[in-house]
């Protein structure tokens, strides 16, 4: 698996850690699955060039999938989640 891709979205290259790519087989992720979640998904900000990607995939029941990422001179898939649910900051 090539752990390094262009995203049109953001304009930069997209890395995955080791920790990502360990991640995906045992939540049955692809890298398609992680392209699209890139190019598609809802980008929701937790501080300065970090955040989280998510989206829903038809035909999948673990959705939503998320990567959290840092998205500086690149974007970092630090790890992939499935069945991942937004919680509101108190």
């Amino acid at each position: 698996m090539s752990d390094i891709f262009h995203s049109d979205r953001f304009g930069k290259q997209v890395w995955l850690t080791n920790h990502a790519i360990e991640a995906m087989p045992k939540r049955r992720v692809t890298l398609d699955e992680i392209k699209a979640l890139i190019e598609r998904g809802a980008y929701l900000p937790k501080a300065d060039n970090h955040g989280w990607i998510s989206h829903r995939f038809e035909g999948r029941n673990d959705n939503l999938i998320c990567a959290a990422v840092d998205t500086g001179d690149a974007v970092i898939v630090k790890t992939v989640m499935v069945n991942w649910t937004v919680r509101s900051n108190p």
